[in-house]
């Protein structure tokens, strides 16, 4: 069994490398039009080089996966700002997407939390929609749109779980199919349960993003996991990529939800159990605080147990 590793856009060990620089509104308009569409092109700009920077990182690392930065184009989405923020570097886009293709890396974008399609306000939903178009916009300018995974949450309940999920339904429906099928469905740490989640994406083929931290802090006792992983790895079948696994461990007893800094690798042995079971390839995305050294640590630890071995610089077989 073969599992990869990756991590999210920042990588703290090379220098000021920070691919989610931002412009506030109330900076932008404290500029004035002129010199806050300046400012709006320089720090997307920026944000891509530091992208680009990063990906040949991964390179050097031989880390094959990564997730992308939300925040690229800062105001993106505002409509007070609109802008072609595609156009002025497309030759930067295209650096990086032959760089990610050249090198067969896997990469994903994971919009905010509040790009949701449970809301019962027609608004909320719309602005889902915008942001989706955004980072599939993106994707297309790297020529990365066909492959890349866009990852979002069921939603909120809004104190009715099922009317919830029935707008859910509805409203899911107003994605443009081709940014559809590009979509991941992630279980949550407090409301969605796995078992809930994994409903949802099966009953509109879209890939269950797995996330093993929220599935400890949010599953009930009839959860077991080698009864879940089948199902999860099955909704990737339609799709050429192996099933993909968010994994993080608690900060601490009190703040359990939240990252800790490194992943605790005795966190995983229950995960790592049942995926022995299924004996299936699969990738593992660390949602850690210390983001690339929290990844390159894991994979150092995990190599010196028994039965696994490091095979290049981000991936581990499990014999």
């Amino acid at each position: 069994m073969h599992i990869r590793f990756g991590f999210v856009a920042n990588a703290l060990d090379l220098y000021e490398a920070s691919p989610a620089k931002t412009v506030t509104f109330s900076r932008y308009r404290q500029l004035g039009e002129k010199e806050g569409k300046k400012k709006l092109h320089d720090v997307t700009e920026m944000n891509l080089l530091r992208t680009k920077r990063i990906i040949h990182y991964l390179i050097a690392h031989e880390i094959p996966l990564y997730r992308f930065s939300s925040s690229l184009v800062p105001l993106a989405t505002h409509p007070e700002t609109q802008w072609d923020y595609i156009t002025p570097f497309s030759h930067l886009y295209k650096e990086i997407g032959t760089l990610v293709k050249t090198h067969q890396l896997r990469t994903s974008f994971h919009p905010n939390q509040f790009t949701l399609f449970t809301s019962d306000r027609d608004h909320v939903t719309e602005k889902a929609v915008e942001d989706l178009v955004y980072h599939y916009e993106l994707a297309k300018a790297m020529g990365l749109h066909e492959e890349i995974r866009i990852n979002i949450h069921v939603g909120g309940a809004y104190g009715d779980k099922e009317k919830a999920l029935e707008r859910f339904h509805n409203n899911i429906k107003k994605v443009p199919a081709h940014i559809l099928k590009q979509l991941t469905l992630e279980n949550d740490d407090k409301t969605y349960t796995t078992t809930e989640t994994l409903a949802v994406a099966e009953q509109h083929s879209i890939p269950m993003m797995f996330d093993y931290h929220h599935y400890v802090a949010n599953h009930t006792d009839d959860e077991e996991l080698t009864e879940l992983l089948p199902r999860v790895f099955a909704t990737w079948e339609s799709t050429s990529q192996p099933a993909k696994i968010h994994i993080s461990s608690p900060k601490s007893k009190t703040a359990f939800r939240s990252h800790a800094d490194y992943v605790d690798e005795t966190f995983l042995e229950p995960l790592l159990d049942g995926l022995k079971t299924i004996r299936e390839n699969v990738d593992f995305m660390i949602e850690a605080k210390a983001k690339d050294r929290a990844c390159l640590s894991l994979i150092d630890r995990l190599s010196k147990k028994r039965g696994m071995n490091q095979v290049s610089g981000g991936s581990i077989v499990i014999r």
